[in-house]
């Protein structure tokens, strides 16, 4: 049964039950799917599709935008329709839904390139991303409320927390470097394919999941509110909080840096960095191996000097650090700088989980999450299209110098990036609580980091939402 406790001797000791236990597998499975595929998308634009095209940046910043608006879209209003669905069913319909959208794409890809227009592909593309992360917007939530039923006890709540987002670190690692070999010796469809199976896999496990509602969580008799209803009052509530205001228009400065690397990053691997692009994964491992050793030093750090300091100084630091990758044009030196940029960012994806969740109450908790991150998502889309616009036309021809170091398109823009990070840690440092309100919100932050910690640390992914 679901809950109960194991044997010290039980392989499943370390991941809390059996069902937690069952829920792990398939998504660690499905996360190491999810980076190969996002990988494999980003390399095939880039490398294949638009090879040698002026317009290359931008087509690429398509990808990262079509993912940005199923966020923007639909997330905002499918936190409402999880919570009146069973979120068993809820999730096993979205994976069916998920693989065959990526079956589909992987039919369409047995066809030669020149068999169709890059415009035809690039819609075919946008569109089965858009999709996938539209459904994903109704996994998250349902994928949250098993957890809530399966996993009790705060202890073993907040460590559902630290596993997923080391799990997300180590797919990060695992999946970037699988997806350039497999598209460029096996295929287009043979790495498509990993992230239909990682769906059938996720598929099967959550089938073997028997979660009992915990009290308190049966829905209560009587008629609900009308679904706009509930979302308007989530807006009033939100807009109404100077605090959760000035904490997503942090979220957002910086989300603004992240957006333009994300969408840049293979363009300053062959061309600042002087690397193939079948070294492309090796960056997303750097960023991985960064995100897990910041997750794992984050609560150490928010203990010491509260969630308010280490928000701002990761800030600072990452942005630092990110125009220090800028200016790079060695590839080992490249790695280990972005290897280092990951830290603070996943120290801080981690402190601003207590500052959230302090400030929003249980009962608007996921109205609050689902104000937040479409907001943050809008930044990045912004971000993704002008960068790629910016690096495809306006400063496509840019060249100079100023004090010896040399400038061009795509370091002049993580350049700028960096800078925005670098203002959005001061301006958190003005307007985030003091360390009081971080002593305060410090005893809440396991819930928060069960709702955030998969997604922190997985910059720019693709493959779910």
């Amino acid at each position: 049964m679901p809950g109960l406790p194991v044997s010290p001797r039980s392989p499943h000791r370390f991941l809390i039950n059996r069902d937690y236990a069952r829920l792990w597998y398939g998504q660690a499975i499905s996360s190491v799917g999810d980076y190969v595929f996002s990988t494999t998308l980003v390399l095939w634009v880039a490398d294949v599709l638009t090879r040698g095209k002026p317009w290359g940046p931008a087509a690429v910043s398509g990808v990262l935008l079509a993912v940005g608006a199923a966020v923007l879209f639909v997330g905002p209003l499918a936190g409402v329709f999880v919570d009146r669905w069973d979120a068993l069913r809820t999730m096993l319909g979205t994976e069916v839904i998920r693989g065959l959208l990526v079956a589909v794409l992987v039919l369409v890809s047995l066809l030669p390139v020149d068999a169709l227009p890059i415009g035809v592909w690039l819609a075919l593309i946008y569109a089965v991303v858009f999709l996938l992360h539209a459904t994903g917007q109704f996994f998250g939530p349902a994928r949250l409320t098993i957890i809530r039923e399966i996993v009790t006890g705060e202890a073993d709540r907040a460590r559902a927390a630290g596993i997923a987002q080391a799990t997300a670190g180590t797919a990060a690692i695992i999946g970037p470097p699988l997806a350039a070999p497999l598209l460029f010796n096996a295929g287009l469809q043979w790495a498509l394919l990993v992230n239909v199976i990682s769906y059938a896999v996720s598929y099967l496990a959550i089938r073997t999941i028997r979660p009992v509602p915990q009290d308190g969580q049966r829905e209560a008799a009587g008629p609900r509110p009308g679904l706009l209803a509930e979302f308007v009052a989530g807006l009033r509530f939100f807009g109404g909080s100077r605090f959760l205001v000035a904490l997503v228009s942090v979220a957002v400065i910086g989300q603004c840096g992240m957006g333009a690397l994300n969408t840049l990053n293979v363009f300053f691997l062959t061309g600042n960095l002087n690397a193939p692009a079948d070294l492309y994964g090796y960056l997303g491992t750097a960023m991985g191996v960064g995100g897990i050793i910041g997750a794992l030093c984050a609560g150490r750090i928010v203990q010491w000097i509260g969630a308010r300091t280490t928000a701002w100084i990761g800030l600072v630091l990452g942005g630092v650090l990110l125009i220090g990758y800028s200016r790079q044009s060695v590839f080992l030196a490249g790695l280990v700088v972005l290897f280092l940029f990951m830290v603070p960012v996943t120290m801080l994806n981690t402190a601003l989980t207590p500052l959230l969740l302090a400030a929003a109450p249980k009962e608007y908790l996921g109205r609050v999450m689902a104000v937040f991150y479409p907001c943050t998502q809008l930044a990045s889309m912004v971000a993704a299209s002008t960068s790629g616009w910016l690096a495809s036309s306006v400063l496509r021809d840019l060249t100079g110098s100023l004090g010896g170091l040399r400038f061009g398109p795509i370091d002049t823009i993580l350049t700028a990036a960096g800078t925005l990070i670098v203002i959005a840690g001061i301006y958190a440092w003005i307007v985030l609580p003091s360390a009081a309100t971080d002593e305060q919100a410090a005893p809440a932050s396991s819930g928060a980091e069960e709702a955030t910690g998969a997604s922190a640390s997985e910059p720019g992914g693709l493959g779910r939402g």
